[in-house]
């Protein structure tokens, strides 16, 4: 398969290998190029040498083939590292008190660093603010391999476009973004990454992918806060916002749906606008008002449903305090073992502060999916059964997994608070 696209068989190194990383990883792989997966969680690395995936988009079946064929190797060993032809770095890019923190990309650098030969190729696939590629991570290869970029071995940036969950777009079918400091640099690896996918859009410059990337989320992230507050102030007006959204969706130009929810999840929308915002302000001194406003709106989303549940109780002469609410996905989205972000974590964190004893179920999370300090290690899984939903005082719908038996809970739950309008009758409230 690598003939064809000009691009002999490739040494390749994918550090990090997680929701990215590891779709990326094993693309690599199956297509002919020569991989070593390397992860600094040596549990990670682990599970993976079994053949055991923990990334929905990736089974185990996919797996096997190339670990028995030594296609792919996991590893935690960095000495592993050593004489590749690309690296690729897809690490996490949280945020640090508001500030972006790159210090797993920094990390990486430093790692590849003591194993980069001349000739060889480093692409950033993180998602950061513009300047990263070409001021902190470059400079950080410089100076520990004693070598220089562009003359000495390639270097360029391409964002990730990964959404987990989605069988229509893939990695190889999702046209990839491709930039290099130089125009050898930026051929280098448009011609690998040709080796993954079905088409690759070059741009000019690094810091050109790199806003591409904040662009999309941010474009995404305004949008889910503007329908998120119309879903507010329609409530207030006694207007059902999903009606006004079904019928614009009927446009056939100029209108893109979005529809509300309970906050948004996963590592880009909480994060990466803000990423956008920060260098706005750190590089001309403005600040960003429509990320701003956005964050406002989406962050606040997890207690307007708390509001909304309160209200819903209330008028059925129950408080919050002592009842029992069940809460349908934990997921940031349908379909998905990602709960990252989610705003499950805050809604849970609140109305067992108030007193409720808070369920939960999802057949896509793990009980170990999540660290203890996200605020869903305290809440009680189970099933949904008639009896589960029955005893509940409320059932709230936060990510609709097609999983979930609808008729079931509509018939035996007493009052549901649907966040994401997969129901309705007159125990039912919309978001």
């Amino acid at each position: 398969m690598i003939e064809k696209h000009g691009t002999q068989r490739l040494r390749v190194v994918v550090v990090g290998q997680g929701h990215v990383g590891l779709p990326l990883a094993v693309r690599a792989a199956e297509v002919g190029h020569q991989v070593v997966g390397f992860d600094m969680d040596a549990q990670r690395v682990k599970r993976l040498m079994l053949g055991e995936s923990y990334i929905e988009d990736i089974s185990d079946a996919r797996l096997a083939p190339l670990l028995a064929t030594g296609a792919y190797r996991p590893t935690a060993d960095p000495s592993e590292c050593e004489g590749f032809d690309i690296a690729v770095v897809a690490v996490p890019t949280p945020l640090r008190d508001g500030a972006p923190d790159l210090s797993h990309v920094e990390d990486s650098a430093l790692l590849l660093g003591h194993h980069l030969a001349r000739g060889a190729t480093v692409v950033l696939e993180s998602t950061t603010y513009p300047g990263t590629t070409e001021e902190v991570f470059g400079p950080l290869l410089e100076r520990i391999s004693g070598l220089t970029a562009g003359s000495d071995f390639h270097l360029g940036y391409s964002p990730e476009r990964i959404d987990p969950g989605n069988h229509t777009w893939r990695l190889e079918n999702t046209p990839k973004i491709i930039s290099g400091i130089d125009e050898a640099s930026r051929e280098t690896i448009r011609r690998f990454y040709a080796s993954l996918v079905d088409r690759v859009v070059p741009v000019a410059c690094c810091k050109e992918a790199e806003l591409a990337k904040l662009l999309e989320n941010t474009f995404r992230h305004v949008n889910i806060a503007l329908a998120n507050e119309l879903s507010i102030f329609a409530h207030e007006l006694g207007i059902d916002v999903w009606a006004a959204i079904d019928a614009a969706s009927t446009k056939p130009f100029g209108f893109m749906r979005f529809t509300p929810g309970p906050g948004v999840g996963g590592h880009c929308l909480p994060i990466d606008p803000s990423y956008l915002s920060w260098r706005v302000q750190r590089t001309v001194g403005r600040n960003f008002r429509f990320v701003e406003l956005a964050n406002d709106v989406n962050n606040h989303m997890p207690d307007y449903v708390v509001r909304r549940l309160i209200d819903g109780l209330n008028k059925r002469k129950k408080s919050v305090n002592g009842s029992r609410v069940l809460l349908l996905g934990l997921a940031y989205k349908a379909n998905t073992g990602d709960a990252r972000e989610t705003p499950a974590a805050r809604i849970a964190e609140l109305l067992i502060g108030m007193g409720a004893e808070v369920q939960a179920a999802d057949p896509h999370v793990s009980d170990d999916a999540h660290p203890r300090a996200d605020g869903l290690a305290n809440i009680k899984r189970v099933e949904v059964t008639p009896t589960g939903l029955a005893a509940a005082d409320a059932v709230v719908v936060l990510a609709d997994h097609d999983a979930f038996d609808y008729p079931l809970i509509a018939a035996y739950a007493p009052y549901i608070l649907d966040c994401r309008r997969r129901l309705a009758d007159a125990h039912v409230d919309s978001l």
